[in-house]
């Protein structure tokens, strides 16, 4: 929903503008909790209605999904960390590559600062005084390079805080399927079904983690909850067939 000419008045306020500029701009993980919780979610039930198809004990329902919640959680964390890292590399690379051709060769890196801002409809003595502004310090040009001519932007996110919020969303809302097993483990009186406890619990997990997933996909929160239920739905769906399929290569 776009915010209304009210809400944006108050946020383009001369004071609001410069505290939101001199904050700088604020790097947000939820995205990675977000894909690290529905990832979660989806592997664990599919273990879930995979073990459960196939007629086997809530034991190995837990032992099998505890497994992939370590390892699979695990693996995803530094998946995710060495990506992030690649990048913050990589940027590191281009942005020493800048510096070392702004110092090797100035006037061929002014030329370059013209003609992207003369493609912005810059002219003139306008147009070399931004040059000028520019060039004038070091640290702006490589920033004004990166940006402009790399397409990078000045933002560096932090490899251990993008695993450790994949790491932990895989963990913790991936466990939903498996509570109504524990709990039955532990319990004297159970859940009843637990499977089916634990399709309610999963189908309202998959649903809300869609529904916040909403926030950075403009999508209306009950189309991207739905969207994600069947998704998650459709992968344990699979499993349990596959499960049941194979059911006999257990008995006995």
């Amino acid at each position: 929903m776009a915010p209304s000419r009210q809400s944006l008045a108050k946020t383009h306020s001369r004071d609001q503008i410069r505290e939101r500029l001199d904050q700088g701009h604020r790097i947000d993980y939820l995205p990675d909790f977000i894909y690290g919780a529905i990832d979660g979610t989806v592997t664990t039930f599919a273990v879930v209605s995979g073990v459960a198809g196939a007629d086997l004990s809530s034991g190995i329902v837990i032992v099998l999904g505890l497994a992939n919640l370590v390892g699979d959680g695990f693996s995803m964390a530094a998946s995710n960390y060495s990506g992030t890292r690649v990048e913050q590399q990589l940027r590191q690379r281009m942005r020493s590559r800048e510096a070392y051709e702004i110092e090797t060769y100035p006037e061929g890196e002014r030329e370059e600062v013209r003609q992207i801002f003369a493609g912005k409809g810059f002219q003139g003595e306008e147009l070399e005084t931004v040059v000028r502004v520019i060039t004038s310090d070091k640290e702006r040009w490589i920033d004004t390079m990166m940006t402009e001519e790399m397409g990078i932007g000045h933002s560096q996110r932090s490899p251990i805080k993008a695993a450790i919020a994949t790491l932990a969303a895989f963990v913790v809302v991936g466990f939903i399927p498996l509570i109504s097993f524990v709990w039955q483990a532990i319990s004297a009186n159970g859940l009843g079904d637990a499977y089916l406890s634990s399709v309610i619990l999963t189908a309202i997990a998959f649903f809300c983690v869609g529904a916040v997933k909403s926030r950075f996909v403009d999508q209306h929160w009950f189309v991207s909850g739905i969207e994600t239920l069947a998704l998650g739905g459709s992968a344990a769906s699979l499993a349990y067939l596959v499960g049941w399929s194979l059911s006999g290569l257990t008995a006995g």
